[in-house]
C-alpha cells in the first residue's frame, strides 16, 4: 500500500508540472481542435509505455548508470523539441482564416496529432528520469511483474486523463474564440517554449 501511495503521489505531481507535453496538447487543442488535443494526449499516454517498457526490461538501470548514454538520449530529445519549436516559430498561422470562416483549414490530421504527442513524450528526457527513478527507487525488486505493469498503466492513464482535461479546457468555445485572436503570438510563444526546453536540455547534456 505504501508503494502504491508513493506511485500515485509522485505521478500526480509529475504529470501536472508544466513541460513539453503540456505545451503540445494545449497548442494543438487551441490552434487545431479538441479532437487533435485529445489525440495528442493519447499519443503522450502511449509514449509513457516506451519508458515503462525499457525500464522493466532493465535498460532503465543502464540509462541511469551510463552518463554517456543518458546524455545522448537527452541530446536527442532536446534536438526534437528544438525542431518542433522552430517549426512553430516559422509557421504561417497568420495566413490562415479564422476557425469559423467559410474556407477554414482542415483540422490537424489524426495521425499527425497522435504522432506529435507520442514523440514529444517518448523523446522527453524529463519523462525518462521520472519513470526510471519511479520504478528503480520506489517499486521494490520483488514486486510481481503484473503489479509493475499495473503501475505502468496507472502512470499512462494519469497522463491521458490530465492532458485530455487540458485539451478540453483549451478547446472550449468561449476560451478558444478569445485566444485565437492571438493565435500568431500563441504559436510563437509555444514554439519559443519548446526551443527553450530543448536548449536547456541540450546544454545540460553537452556539459556532461
Amino acid at each position: 500500500m505504501q508503494e502504491l501511495l508513493a506511485i500515485v503521489t509522485i505521478t500526480t505531481l509529475a504529470v501536472i508540472s508544466p513541460g513539453p507535453d503540456f505545451a503540445m496538447v494545449s497548442r494543438n487543442s487551441l490552434l487545431h481542435s479538441r479532437r487533435a488535443g485529445a489525440l495528442t494526449a493519447l499519443g503522450i499516454a502511449l509514449g509513457v509505455w516506451v519508458h515503462v517498457g525499457y525500464t522493466l526490461l532493465g535498460v532503465g538501470l543502464l540509462i541511469r548508470e551510463s552518463i554517456q548514454l543518458y546524455a545522448a538520449l537527452k541530446l536527442l530529445g532536446a534536438l526534437y523539441l528544438i525542431w518542433l519549436g522552430v517549426r512553430m516559430l516559422r509557421s504561417r498561422t497568420h495566413d490562415a482564416p479564422a476557425p469559423n470562416a467559410p474556407n477554414a483549414p482542415v483540422a490537424r490530421g489524426d495521425l499527425a496529432a497522435l504522432r506529435a504527442g507520442f514523440l514529444t513524450n517518448a523523446l522527453n528526457p524529463k519523462c525518462t528520469v521520472f519513470v526510471v527513478s519511479l520504478f528503480l527507487q520506489v517499486v521494490g525488486p520483488d514486486t510481481p511483474l503484473a503489479i509493475k505493469l499495473g503501475y505502468g498503466a496507472f502512470v499512462s492513464g494519469a497522463h491521458l486523463l490530465w492532458f485530455a482535461l487540458v485539451a478540453l479546457l483549451f478547446s472550449q468555445g468561449a476560451v478558444r474564440a478569445r485566444l485565437l485572436r492571438w493565435r500568431v503570438a500563441i504559436d510563437r510563444a509555444f514554439g519559443a517554449l519548446l526551443v527553450g526546453f530543448g536548449a536547456v536540455l541540450a546544454g545540460s547534456a553537452l556539459r556532461r
